[in-house]
């Protein structure tokens, strides 16, 4: 009697977990061609430099101080101490390292 309930059980469970096939459907309507979004680089309204006391600034882990504004960063420049909108090039300028 167990052994019908485990069997039982069992292919419920094979039926169950088995992967189901959808079949596609064609619409002729449709191009055959498909579309590429390009993504796009919004530049936004955000200014590109900032003047924020360092009180406000948040310290990173190297000791730089960066600023968040509207979910874009802001790092400090130590020569001029502006905040600058984040870009590549700052990881090897000394200016944006504190001394």
């Amino acid at each position: 009697m167990l052994k019908k309930y485990l069997v039982l059980l069992s292919l419920i469970l094979i039926i169950s977990c088995s992967k189901k096939h959808l079949p596609q459907t064609f619409d002729a309507d449709k191009s055959e061609t498909p579309v590429v979004k390009k993504r796009m680089i919004s530049t936004g309204p955000w200014p590109k430099t900032l003047s924020v006391n360092d009180r406000v600034a948040s310290k990173a882990v190297d000791s730089r101080l960066y600023f968040d504004l509207d979910g874009k960063r802001y790092w400090k420049n130590y020569k001029d101490g502006k905040y600058y909108l984040f870009n590549k090039s700052m990881y090897n300028n000394p200016a944006f390292k504190p001394h």
